[in-house]
């Protein structure tokens, strides 16, 4: 059916709301496309693509260039910026993600910081299918495998190789250990 739009809600620009999507409470969506059953409350989305059945805040702030696949979530004090989130990953809460390529179903903690700029040039990092980054991680520009994980307070200055954890600050890498999340048919 139709869309819903609450009140306090501002469509700029070329925006597209498809049906199903309901949007704020007071969102400012600019330039950007809402998918079909997707959410945006007491949000900003600019110049992104929110899929299908994803979800946008509260108070989520997605600056220019994200896309966020079907059943993705941005929550609660998370900013994005150039960031693709895959099929059903989620940063739930307090999070900054520029630059990032996320996998599907990777779980991002509360405190995770894409270290995208080194004062000078901006760098991607790449978060694979199923990894778990922990709450406060710290990610230089890495590549994180698929089915990895990061402990909590990490600061991860290396690629994680799949399946592998990173703990500590600089964090270590223990090969095997980074499988976190359990698989569907388990």
């Amino acid at each position: 059916g139709d869309a819903i739009i609450h009140p306090f809600t501002f469509l700029e620009g070329s925006t597209k709301i498809a049906e199903g999507a309901e949007i704020g409470p007071q969102a400012r969506i600019v330039d950007s496309e809402i998918g079909s059953g997707a959410t945006v409350s007491f949000a900003v989305v600019k110049e992104s693509v929110v899929g299908p059945r994803a979800s946008v805040g509260p108070f989520a702030s997605l600056r220019p260039g994200n896309v966020l696949k079907a059943g993705a979530k941005v929550g609660t004090f998370v900013e994005a910026k150039q960031s693709t989130f895959g099929e059903d990953s989620r940063a739930n809460h307090l999070a900054y993600l520029g630059d990032a390529e996320i996998g599907e179903r990777a779980n991002i903690g509360a405190g995770t910081i894409t270290c995208n700029w080194d004062g000078k040039d901006k760098h991607r990092t790449e978060i694979g299918d199923d990894a778990y980054i922990s709450s406060d991680t710290m990610l230089a520009p890495v590549r994180v495998g698929r089915r990895a994980a990061t402990g909590a307070g990490s600061v991860v200055r290396e690629d994680v190789p799949d399946e592998a954890l990173a703990v500590g600050v600089p964090a270590r890498i223990i090969e095997g250990k980074g499988n976190r999340i359990k698989e569907a048919d388990e």
